[in-house]
């Protein structure tokens, strides 16, 4: 056994919808910029132009139903995706094999302190103090593929405070799952445990303490987060 000098982190998870497993999480990639009408609203060329990603720490998953307002920023922005989680993985995979390794899929946000971004943006610095804080990964019940198949279409819309915000399709995604999980493959080793963040829909904007997000996509679970 192992003698660490002190007790390691808890180790990040997240449920599984009818089951009393839980479903450990290793890493978290988020692709950028993947529906042609949130590339827009962001001031890009929405052409399909190779995918880009940025990391979240498996830390920042959230599972309490509240979202704590992030110190140091003004202006949090919500971002509503369809996650995808692997249970296994490997380097150079086909696309054509890529939904093999696919364990299920979920609703989750990707929280933004958009002021922070920006600023990042404008001196040509990584995103991670926009994206990757406390809490900025809310996720709900994981829905697996065993029981429910691939998820290839379906609607997406977030609510805030009962009025729709964002709106559209998962099948309007530029890149589209298995192209995503191939590409990463590339360039990193991915494996069982990876949560894969598959990208936006137009409409994101900003919160404010007491505001309630609730977010749908297709079949899954419904997601309900309170900020606090």
């Amino acid at each position: 056994m192992t003698n660490y000098v002190f007790k390691p982190a808890r180790q990040p998870y997240l449920s599984i919808c009818e089951s009393e497993h839980q479903f450990p999480v290793r890493r978290i990639y988020c692709i950028g910029r993947n529906y042609y009408d949130h590339a827009i609203e962001m001031g890009a060329d929405p052409t399909r132009e190779s995918p880009f990603f940025f990391q979240k720490n498996p830390q920042n998953l959230d599972l309490t139903g509240e979202f704590r307002y992030p110190p140091h920023s003004k202006d949090v922005h919500f971002e509503l995706e369809m996650v995808v989680a692997l249970k296994s993985g490997g380097e150079n995979i086909s696309k054509e094999k890529a939904l093999e390794h696919v364990f299920g899929y979920a609703s989750g946000l990707d929280m933004t302190r958009r002021d922070l971004q920006a600023e990042a943006k404008k001196l040509g610095r990584p995103w991670e103090i926009g994206k990757a804080f406390e809490g900025s990964a809310p996720v709900g019940k994981l829905m697996p593929v065993s029981q429910h198949g691939h998820l290839t279409d379906g609607p997406i819309s977030l609510f805030v405070n009962g009025q729709c915000r964002q709106k559209g399709d998962i099948n309007q995604m530029i890149w589209k799952v298995p192209e995503i999980i191939s590409y990463l493959s590339r360039y990193y080793d991915i494996a069982a445990g990876d949560l894969i963040f598959s990208g936006t829909p137009a409409g994101v904007g900003a919160i404010k303490k007491g505001d309630v997000m609730e977010g749908s996509i297709a079949s899954l679970e419904p997601l309900r987060i309170q900020v606090v």
